[in-house]
């Protein structure tokens, strides 16, 4: 248990970041880092893989990989599993589940593959304890994933269980929420959770400034929905571990010590801290700050994360002296949450022109001294607002391809900061 290979899969354009908290998270436990496409692979122990589990804010999941080998039909998929010591893992009395993807693969049923990779777990407990754990395709005891590419097939075992994004503090999700996944990206894209990164390969990553937050510096979300962007912020800091407050796969696998367990979490509330910047939500929907303060007690940070209502066409700067804008501003048929503009909009237009223009002039107006980081799909954005932004990072939202742009505010303008 203390040479295991983990992959740790994440949304595209992540991996970078992903890798980075990785290395902040083990230091120099995480051996053989490598960014992959979709993820980050490294070697490990059984105890990393609990970390990451409790403290990532990037990963889909933590899966431990127990085979790779060549494959070319249905029966050598069969073979492979066979070869996995999965009695080791977990027992009889856990139900399991296969996932399947596929990238190129030459079979013509993945749904016969699924099957003959159950077959060949269920086949290997028989024949080595004379009886087998059941299929359960609700909620499994045990997750296992097999991943084919055109001439490989690759098994993992899931430590996670639930997806990460899945932090166990929601109470309300309202209307559209992003993942907590996705605002955890927003917030390292811009620096502001994560310094900007040097080049070079995920080994050698090192930070040119220091992060936003421990430069003290006030994020406001003004769309901020049920909050999810807000409370992750808040949860940064105060350096909360990201998974407190839900459950894991790997509490139901053999290798699980609830002692060792219980340590990891003791260390982790023992390095929580005061808030090293403020944060700040408002929304136009009364409804929405309920939910969003709901889910503020619920996630611990109900002292932390301060929420209002508001038109976000309205709201003035919560503080002086300037700050991060980071919003997922409306779009769609979510245009109607947006305010005064998106209302009036709303009955002429699905795509938001009206209120980004007023978006824009609010800023230019009010938020001098402020960077904005705005996440949307609408790649004519700045043409909207009528702005130039300096940088846009690519991000996706699901099966949705988005950009993150970013505006530097000076007093009556935008700027191209370069």
């Amino acid at each position: 248990m203390n040479s295991l290979i983990l992959f740790l899969p994440c949304a595209a354009g992540v991996e970078v970041y992903l890798a980075y908290e990785i290395l902040q998270i083990l230091g120099a436990s995480a051996q053989d880092l490598r960014t992959m496409r979709g993820g980050v692979q490294l070697k490990a122990a059984w105890r990393d893989a609990l970390l990451l589990n409790l403290h990532s804010r990037l990963a889909q999941r933590v899966l431990i990989q127990l085979q790779d080998q060549p494959y070319s039909s249905e029966q050598d998929i069969y073979n492979a599993g066979q070869m996995v010591a999965w009695e080791l893992w977990f027992g009889v009395d856990k139900s399991f589940k296969v996932d399947i993807t596929a990238q190129h693969s030459p079979l013509k049923s993945l749904n016969f593959a699924t099957l003959r990779v159950k077959d060949a777990i269920a086949d290997r407990f028989r024949e080595r304890l004379g009886e087998r754990p059941n299929v359960e395709t609700f909620k499994p005891d045990v997750r296992i994933h097999a991943h084919l590419t055109a001439e490989r097939v690759i098994l993992y075992l899931d430590t996670s269980g639930e997806p990460l994004f899945k932090r166990g503090w929601r109470f309300e999700k309202g209307d559209a929420p992003l993942k907590e996944t996705l605002a955890a990206a927003m917030l390292a894209a811009s620096g502001w959770s994560m310094p900007v990164l040097k080049e070079g390969t995920s080994q050698a990553l090192t930070p040119e400034t220091q992060s936003g937050v421990e430069q003290g510096i006030p994020l406001y979300d003004p769309c901020c929905g049920s909050g999810t962007i807000v409370i992750e912020a808040a949860q940064i800091a105060c350096q909360m571990a990201s998974g407190l407050h839900r459950r894991f796969g790997f509490e139901r696998l053999r290798p699980f010590e609830s002692r060792l367990w219980s340590e990891l979490k003791e260390i982790a509330k023992a390095n929580e801290c005061a808030p090293r910047a403020e944060v700040f939500g408002s929304d136009i929907s009364h409804r929405m700050v309920d939910f969003a303060e709901q889910n503020a007690a619920k996630a611990a940070v109900a002292g932390v994360a301060h929420f209002r209502a508001g038109d976000a066409l309205q709201r003035m700067p919560p503080v002086e002296g300037g700050g991060v804008l980071m919003l997922n501003p409306p779009y769609g048929e979510r245009i109607e949450t947006a305010g005064v503009a998106g209302a009036r909009q709303h009955a002429s237009t699905e795509d938001g022109g009206e209120f980004f223009v007023q978006l824009a002039a609010h800023l230019k107006g009010n938020y001098a001294n402020w960077t904005a980081w705005i996440l949307t799909p609408d790649m004519k954005l700045s043409s909207k607002m009528r702005l130039k932004e300096n940088r846009r990072i690519p991000m996706w939202n699901g099966p949705i391809e988005c950009r993150l742009f970013r505006y530097e505010i000076k007093k009556g303008r935008m700027v191209d900061a370069g």
